[in-house]
């Protein structure tokens, strides 16, 4: 049997491949990166550098010339980012232990790499979100949308754990007294 630690250090090739059981009596199953549960702090510092990694990419690229690289790219970088991390640590909440704990940390480092992907695009743009056109209502919109989206995971795995408690018999048919 396959048993789950609460949080596990977040290794970036877990995102691109699924990793092997290292439970030597089922060496041939494989288990998917969705069925365990990584810590958010590393999930947040895994998306974090992508973020640096790209607006690096990016400055680098409008540094040689080749491409025109929009003063508001970081911003973009920075929101597409953030959504990947909403999206990504939504589901791996799903196979978390503690749900409470995992929602608290979730929550704080959700708000650290919305800051820190914003300082880090106000100072490869040079531009204050307020003057970065829509993205701070975008910025808006993910936040509540990472909310909406861990409510929704919350709610749905609290309808299979009660299902799975639940002892299901045949239903009890009522007569219909007239």
């Amino acid at each position: 049997m396959l048993t789950l630690r609460v949080f596990e250090p977040f290794p970036i090739s877990a995102i691109l491949c699924c990793m092997s059981n290292n439970n030597p009596s089922q060496p041939d199953r494989q288990t998917s990166v969705f069925e365990r549960a990584y810590d958010p702090l590393s999930q947040a510092l895994v998306i974090f550098t992508a973020v640096l990694v790209m607006n690096l990419g990016a400055k680098l690229v409008q540094l040689t010339g080749l491409v025109h690289v929009s003063d508001r790219f970081p911003w973009m970088v920075a929101t597409a980012f953030l959504l990947f991390y909403a999206m990504l640590n939504s589901v791996f909440s799903l196979s978390t232990k503690s749900m409470m704990r995992y929602w608290g940390r979730s929550v704080y480092c959700f708000m650290g790499l919305a800051a820190a992907s914003g300082l880090l695009a106000w100072l490869f743009s040079s531009l204050p979100i307020g003057d970065a056109g829509s993205y701070r209502w975008i910025y808006v919109v993910v936040t509540v949308g990472y909310l909406v989206f861990l409510s929704i995971v919350t709610f749905m795995r609290n309808i299979v754990d009660f299902a799975q408690r639940e002892e299901w018999n045949q239903p009890r048919w009522r007569s219909k007294k007239r």
